[in-house]
Parts: structure tokens; C-alpha cells; sequence
């Protein structure tokens, strides 16, 4: 007599995804939810998707005075960006870059004031190492919050966002006032000597350029190939232990701090001296805000800072004809901007759960 057992099947493994669809899964989730939410907010107004994603796509590209544009605004973008990529390695959110950009701009003003009768190109270098002290000095007040009175750099860096914003209006209002008037559109423009050379008649400024990829360059080679950056990023991993392996966190989160707000100040050198040869209250144009968005999306990975940037200033400048074009606001790049990292964040929280 024959008995047959029937054994219950053991659980076959889901077949893996090839290795090219695994590593595309993560920005294609992103990048759906991201113009789901976005086309629903076009399709709420009577706007037609497809005409606006033509013109915030292709928009910075139509003409060369809208692609110096963009160039312009992804300089100072890319410089924050990089900043970033290290203190968010060093496990930290710098949410007051903002502040340190503003403060760059402020601190690249003095030399100008101070010394109008030096050569151009000195007063260039002056302008770009006052701001870059001066951001640097900005983000390690909120490095030493963080470091000697617990405050968290992510209250410190908003606090200190406000007080230099204060600082720039009250000196555009007030001892940097324009003569005979106290208008709130900025202070006298500079003479157009010291505006950083251009291409042609474009706003196009190489030096801007030139110096954000050098910067993006550097902190590339440091995070990857220097002790120095590989004790950053034990510190991001776990603050505790890299200490008691002989780290010293400290130091290093305040230098992180402080390279950040070094590379945030040059970017505010370059909005006073090529983008708009003076100091206006809102000289970062949320530039800082946009430097962070493109840090979060790429992870702090700074092979990606580059074109996630050119995207985002491309988004910016494209934006600008949607209300001549199609009648919508230009902020709706902003939500496309900040639906991006939105989606990113959650497509990776979902992914990271296990099962």
C-alpha cells in the first residue's frame, strides 16, 4: 500500500527585477507621483499639462537670453547645493543657508563701499573672500548654537534666516539708502565696471559658472578621496561612535557648517555682482530654499547635484512666460519642484521597509 505525503509547497522567491529597472524604480515612482500631483493642480486651473511641461521644460532653452538666465540662476544654485551635500552628510540640516547667502551678499558689499577706487579684479577677489568669511561666520553662529546651547541647527538656521534678512533690508532702508530716497527696490547699482565681464550682450557671467563646477568639483574629490571627508560621513552615520573611534565629531560638524556657509556666501557675491549689482532685501530669491530641495532629491550625492540643479533653474526660468503664455502662475514650477522631492522621500521610505 502506497502512501503519498502531500508536503506543503515551500514559498518560491519573487523573481528579482533586472539590475537597470531596480536602479530606474526609485525616479520613475518619483517622477510619476511628482506630475500626477502637479497635472492635477494644471487641470484645476483649465490649463492644458502638456503645454505648460512644453514651456517649463524647453523654456529656458528658447532663446540665448533666457539660457544665460538660467545659467545665472543655477551658478549660485549649484554653490548652495554643494554646501549642502556636506552638511547633510555630516548629518545635519542646514536649513539657515538662506541666512548665510544673504549674509555673503551683505559681507560682499563692504569692500565695494569701502574701497570704490581699487582695480576691478582686486575688488572682485575682496568681494568673493568678505563673503565667503561671511557666511562662513553665519553658519558656525549656528554650528556653535548647536554644538554649546543645544539648540537644534535646524531653529538656529531659520532664526538666523530672519536676522539677515532684517540686517539686508535695514541697510537698503537705512545707512546703504539710495541718495535722496529710501526705496525699498535695493541700494545705488553699482558702477558698470565692476560688474562681473559678460558675454556679449548677454547677463551671461563665465566666472559664475566657472566657479560653482570648481566648488562642485573640489567637495566631489574631498568627500571621496580625503580622510577628512570620510570622517564626515562617520559622522553623519552615527555622531557617538565615530567620537569614540577617535573622530572629533564636533570639529568636524563645525567645519561642515562653516564650508557650507563659505560656498552659500560666494553665491550671494555672485547675485551682487552678476546678477543684480546691488544689495535688494531679498537678495537670495529663495535660491537657498531651492539649493536645499535639490540636496534632498539627490541624497546629498554630489554626482547628482549638478544636473538636478540645471533642472530646477531650467523649471525657474522656464516658469516665467506661463502667465503670458497660458495665463497660470509662475509658481507652479515651485510645486513641481517641491512635488519632486515630496515623492522622492516617500517612494523612498516605501522602498526602505522590508518585506
Amino acid at each position: 500500500m502506497n502512501i503519498e505525503i502531500n508536503r506543503p509547497r515551500e514559498p518560491q522567491p519573487r523573481p528579482a527585477l533586472a539590475p537597470w529597472l531596480g536602479a530606474l524604480r526609485l525616479p520613475l515612482l518619483t517622477l510619476a507621483g511628482a506630475l500626477a500631483l502637479t497635472t492635477l493642480a494644471l487641470l484645476s486651473t483649465g490649463v492644458s499639462p502638456l503645454q505648460a511641461y512644453r514651456i517649463l521644460i524647453f523654456g529656458a532653452f528658447s532663446s540665448p537670453s533666457r539660457f544665460s538666465d538660467m545659467i545665472m540662476l543655477a551658478a549660485p544654485l549649484l554653490l548652495c547645493a554643494t554646501g549642502l551635500t556636506l552638511t547633510f552628510r555630516s548629518g545635519l540640516y542646514n536649513l539657515g543657508v538662506e541666512g548665510q547667502l544673504a549674509l555673503g551678499a551683505v559681507a560682499a558689499m563692504l569692500p565695494l563701499r569701502l574701497l570704490p577706487d581699487l582695480p576691478a579684479p582686486l575688488l572682485w577677489m575682496l568681494c568673493f573672500a568678505c563673503a565667503a568669511a561671511g557666511g562662513a561666520c553665519w553658519a558656525l553662529l549656528a554650528a556653535g548654537l548647536r554644538l554649546f546651547a543645544g539648540v537644534s541647527e535646524i531653529f538656529a538656521g531659520l532664526g538666523l534666516n530672519f536676522v539677515a534678512s532684517g540686517l539686508a533690508l535695514y541697510l537698503v532702508l537705512g545707512p546703504w539708502r539710495r541718495s535722496g530716497s529710501a526705496s525699498m527696490s535695493g541700494t545705488e547699482l553699482l558702477p558698470r565696471d565692476l560688474w562681473l565681464p559678460t558675454i556679449g550682450t548677454l547677463r551671461l557671467a563665465p566666472l559664475a559658472p566657472i566657479l560653482a563646477l570648481a566648488a562642485l568639483a573640489v567637495v566631489w574629490w574631498i568627500l571621496r578621496q580625503t580622510r577628512w571627508g570620510l570622517e564626515l560621513r562617520a559622522v553623519g552615520l552615527n555622531a557617538e561612535a565615530a567620537d569614540r573611534l577617535g573622530v572629533p565629531a564636533q570639529r568636524r560638524i563645525g567645519q561642515a557648517m562653516a564650508a557650507c556657509g563659505l560656498l552659500a556666501g560666494m553665491a550671494g557675491a555672485i547675485q551682487i555682482l552678476g546678477v543684480f549689482h546691488q544689495l535688494i532685501p531679498n537678495i537670495s530669491s529663495g535660491i537657498g530654499l531651492l539649493g536645499l530641495l535639490a540636496a534632498l532629491l539627490v541624497r546629498a550625492d554630489p554626482r547628482w547635484v549638478l544636473p538636478v540643479s540645471i533642472v530646477f533653474a531650467s523649471f525657474t526660468v522656464g516658469s516665467v512666460q506661463l502667465p503670458l503664455a497660458l495665463g497660470v502662475d509662475s509658481s507652479i514650477a515651485g510645486v513641481l519642484q517641491g512635488a519632486l522631492v515630496l515623492f522622492a522621500l516617500l517612494a523612498r521610505g516605501v522602498m526602505s521597509k522590508p518585506g
